[in-house]
């Protein structure tokens, strides 16, 4: 059985807590995103370390190896939407699809090693990215191709959910 698309709209965790993982994400300023993704890295390499971390536990759902995969690209994807919030005016960001880019880049045949390494550099940019917001600059407007409105700040919290739930998934 194929991985299902995940075609849902997210966007409800910057009002309130996530009852699946429980990250509440909406009080989150761009330094606390930092912080949380730098000890989120950390979780993520003792989740990569683990023995079976490439098994997915049913047909299904993704292993911790593709979850971290998906981690990592997902930490490349918000720092590149983050630069362009802070160089542009109101951008709309350019369209990625998480679960092309899973098959793509064949995240289940990749190795634990090389996604660890990856994860530490991606996830380290981007926290350098956020922690390096001038506070005046928080409220700068992004759109999604779909439309969703972000700020600054808002773009950090909806990216630090998406970290801590994928950890929730793999119970890291």
């Amino acid at each position: 059985m194929a991985i299902e698309p995940d075609t849902k709209d997210w966007t409800w965790v910057l009002r309130r807590r996530c009852d699946e993982c429980g990250a509440e994400v909406a009080a989150l300023a761009p330094p606390d995103v930092a912080r949380l993704v730098r000890d989120a890295v950390r979780r993520w390499q003792a989740v990569l370390a683990r023995p079976g971390a490439g098994e997915r536990p049913d047909a299904s759902t993704w292993s911790p190896l593709e979850y971290a995969a998906h981690v990592r690209d997902v930490c490349r994807v918000f720092r590149e939407r983050l630069a362009l919030m802070l160089e542009q005016d109101g951008p709309t960001f350019p369209d990625w699809d998480q679960d092309a880019a899973a098959v793509a880049d064949r995240y289940g045949e990749q190795t634990p090693t090389a996604v660890a390494a990856g994860l530490v550099e991606a996830g380290s940019a981007v926290a350098d990215a956020f922690e390096a917001v001038p506070e005046g600059d928080w409220e700068r407007p992004g759109l999604r191709s779909n439309g969703s409105a972000f700020t600054v700040r808002t773009l950090g919290q909806y990216f630090a959910h998406d970290v801590l739930h994928h950890l929730h998934d793999v119970r890291g």
